[in-house]
């Protein structure tokens, strides 16, 4: 199979490394960043045919600035066969300072509107087509929460959901929504994670098992397995024993440190 996908966050880390495996798969690419030129030079860099990749300069915490991509990139590509909302971002907060409060708010913006926005031009085209499939990108720090880590666990918890829900309305009308939640990946996002982190993959395998995942139409799928057997059992466990489990865990770096 080969197509057209379209991909958020793709100036680095997953996003980058999820272009790389669909490009090598013979799949046409529309990659979408705030950094374009970094990820217009990157895309030269790595020998992509021009005929093949388009870049959108986009912000996903801006609504009209990633609808309007994404109605670009039908316009000028046609309709994606699979889109990826990718982008998003992970800072530690203390809900008892202030400012942290704005960061989590932006964190919301980027993680949770910004997903929903990537996804709506493309949800009424597709369910007319009847084929497609939409891919959230999600995190096993969604299933339970982590000390320091309120808004971004919330928030990959709230794209677990919103997947769910959107997956009932789009199974209709044939639209695939698949949400893909990865444990640890060696990404800058995670280089600066001050614990350990089990099971920790590199980003081309994290693309491959997802690539997989998405054409195999997997509702839910936890890459690496090993997390998901990890984050089944943090769930049961019961509140006391989790809290005691945690105690002294270093954060994550909040805004600043």
């Amino acid at each position: 199979m080969s197509g057209l996908v379209y991909i958020t966050g793709a100036s680095s880390g997953i996003g980058q490394a999820l272009a790389l495996q669909y490009y090598r798969a013979g799949w046409r690419l529309a990659l979408v960043a705030r950094r374009s030129t970094e990820l217009q030079a990157w895309a030269q860099a790595q020998n992509l045919g021009p005929d093949r990749f388009a870049v959108y300069a986009a912000d996903v915490c801006d609504i009209a600035a990633i609808t309007g991509a994404g109605q670009a990139c039908i316009a000028a590509q046609g309709l994606p066969d699979v889109v990826i909302a990718n982008a998003g971002i992970s800072v530690g907060i203390d809900s008892a300072v202030l400012g942290d409060i704005e960061v989590m708010r932006r964190v919301y913006a980027t993680n949770n509107i910004g997903l929903a926005a990537t996804f709506q031009p493309f949800i009424t085209p597709m369910q007319q087509r009847r084929s497609g499939a939409l891919v959230g990108i999600a995190s096993v720090a969604g299933i339970r929460g982590l000390p320091g880590h309120a808004a971004y666990c919330s928030s990959k918890a709230a794209v677990i959901s919103y997947c769910e829900s959107l997956r009932g309305e789009c199974r209709p009308h044939e639209v695939k929504v698949v949400t893909i939640a990865p444990g640890y990946i060696d990404t800058p996002l995670t280089r600066e994670n001050r614990y350990s982190m089990p099971f920790l993959m590199q980003a081309e395998d994290f693309a491959a098992r997802a690539f997989q995942a998405i054409n195999d139409g997997a509702s839910f799928r936890v890459i690496p397995w090993q997390m998901g057997v990890v984050a089944r059992l943090l769930r049961l466990l019961p509140n006391a024993w989790f809290d005691r489990l945690l105690a002294g865990r270093p954060r994550k770096h909040r805004q600043g440190e």
